[in-house]
């Protein structure tokens, strides 16, 4: 049999609002999701023994094999689907790693995808979506890989209609593992960041199919990245990416993504968008830049 190939695409919060830190020391999330048009590519041949090659520009980044959540997720559907068909996953990293834009999380998406096609299951199945929430946080999202509106710990997802949105990603090449950025947070067990009077993103209006760039930049504008400054605490260089990406001419938006410490900028046009990606690589050689669109 062939090999069964997915994409694991890039995942970029457009928005993200930290709610509080619940009892049991997850944090609720609000944020507006989008994905990217690069990608990380993973293949499926089918065998009897689960394994993974790492291959690529970024495949050492990866770490250790038996640590990755392509296999984790595999192992943990194997668990719940009787005599689950799995074989040997080689995994072409293209992606940034711990850079805010769900790598490691498209990658296992990506993996229940193949896994599903391989064994006849829905993509709706709810085995799936259990082993989602199981692997990590952002891997529901990944899974359907589609724009919406994400809340709670990142399982319940709203449904958006976005346009393509022209855009430059920039990662300054430093890793920023989730977890020290929540923790320079600094949020308690059982402690709300968002006040009562504060807006949430489930109870916005955001724009209507059909609507314009311009109108979602506006609607976007309105909230921030609430990681963006303990982040940036940690890692300073990407205050100078957002001040990069905001000068770009034609910008309209400048955000961090996630946890960071990958920063994006939003443009009306293509040309814009690759005349400032063109100008970034020269400036900065050392930075890993994609010119792309969003959706």
């Amino acid at each position: 049999m062939p090999a069964l190939i997915e994409n694991g695409r890039a995942k970029v919060n457009l928005t993200l609002r930290v709610v509080g830190r619940r009892v049991d020391g997850y944090h609720d999330l609000e944020s507006v999701v989008a994905f990217a048009d690069c990608a990380d590519r993973l293949a499926l041949v089918p065998g009897a023994e689960l394994g993974l090659t790492t291959t690529g520009p970024l495949a050492q980044a990866c770490g250790d094999i038996s640590d990755n959540l392509v296999l984790k997720a595999a192992r943990l559907l194997g668990e719940r689907v009787p005599d689950l068909k799995c074989g040997e996953f080689t995994l072409d990293k293209i992606l940034p790693v711990a850079a805010g834009i769900g790598g490691g999380s498209a990658d296992a998406a990506a993996a229940l995808r193949l896994l599903a096609l391989l064994n006849g299951l829905a993509l709706d199945d709810a085995r799936l979506a259990e082993v989602a929430r199981w692997t990590g946080a952002d891997v529901p999202v990944c899974l359907a890989s589609r724009a919406c509106v994400m809340t709670g710990v990142g399982a319940t997802l709203q449904p958006l209609s976005l346009p393509l949105l022209p855009c430059v990603m920039v990662n300054p090449r430093v890793p920023l593992p989730t977890r020290d950025v929540f923790d320079a947070l600094g949020l308690r067990n059982g402690e709300l960041l968002v006040g009562a009077t504060d807006i949430l993103l489930q109870d916005r209006s955001w724009p209507k199919a059909g609507a314009s760039i311009a109108e979602w930049i506006d609607a976007f504008e309105e909230v921030g990245n609430d990681l963006e400054k303990p982040a940036m605490c940690i890692q300073p260089v990407i205050g100078e990416v957002l001040s990069v990406l905001g000068a770009a001419g034609g910008a309209r938006l400048a955000r961090m993504s996630g946890s960071g410490a990958t920063c994006f900028a939003i443009f009306e046009n293509g040309a814009d968008t690759q005349a400032a990606a063109e100008k970034i690589r020269r400036d900065h050689p050392g930075w890993w830049v994609h010119a792309g669109s969003l959706s």
